[in-house]
């Protein structure tokens, strides 16, 4: 097996990702294979922190006419939710974990303390960041770009629906050209949705490299941090990285 460069990673998923092809809710199975490549990382001896979202089960912007910090507050909850199944899957594999929230529930997780997130890591355990930054018109983009930061990870693996950033969305044009590496001026400059622009600035400003792939597949997880499959990597210096993970 590859061995990896990183030490230190922050793995970002959708909350579409945990809903399969359901397209709401959570599917188990998804969840049980996402914890069992995470695993993998683990066993490779990489400290993994993660952050979920929210999109199968709720988006603050399907609120309607609701008040935008109440619908996204709603969204930070949901994120408890999946980072919760998260949890109960990766302990089925014996994997130790945390769930750290940004808004204090202290009975189903810890309240967020950087230096304990740390130690968490430390010790080998998953630490998964729940409720985004903690903060209304935040996305969760932002929060794992912020949590990253607070942790020091090397780099994070932002998985996608599609196997890298495009010019355009490839499942509506044939002619859509993938990048395999971009930095972040030009993903903000050229509009490319891949993060948002406050999570894109954060990671250029500690520079912190983004690496995209596709979760659609088996342990795409590992190969995107081993440098096996690359998608997209976001950062003048990802590539080099990457090429010396071989």
């Amino acid at each position: 097996m590859s061995e990896c460069k990183y030490k230190r990673v922050m793995l970002k998923l959708s909350g579409e990702a945990m809903a399969g092809k359901n397209g709401f809710g959570i599917d188990f199975e998804v969840a049980k294979r996402i914890a069992t490549e995470i695993k993998e990382l683990v066993d490779m001896g990489v400290q993994v922190g993660a952050v979920i979202g929210a999109g199968n089960i709720w988006r603050g912007r399907e609120g309607g006419g609701m008040d935008r910090a109440t619908a996204d507050y709603m969204g930070m909850l949901a994120t408890c939710i999946n980072a919760l199944a998260l949890q109960n899957s990766l302990e089925d594999l014996g994997i130790e974990t945390r769930v750290q929230s940004a808004i204090e529930m202290k009975e189903i997780a810890e309240p967020y303390i950087r230096r304990r997130a740390i130690r968490h890591l430390e010790k080998g355990r998953v630490v998964i960041f729940a409720a985004g930054s903690g903060n209304p018109y935040f996305t969760t983009d932002t929060a794992a770009a912020l949590r990253a930061a607070e942790i020091e990870a090397e780099c994070i693996l932002l998985a996608k629906k599609v196997d890298g950033v495009y010019d355009k969305d490839p499942n509506k044009f044939d002619d859509a050209i993938k990048f395999d590496t971009l930095d972040y001026k030009q993903v903000i400059e050229l509009g490319l949705t891949v993060m948002d622009s406050t999570a894109i600035t954060l990671c250029m400003d500690n520079d912190i490299p983004i690496i995209v792939f596709a979760l659609d597949e088996a342990g795409n997880i590992r190969k995107a941090a081993t440098g096996e499959e690359y998608g997209t990597i976001i950062d003048n210096f990802a590539k080099e990285a990457a090429e010396d993970c071989q």
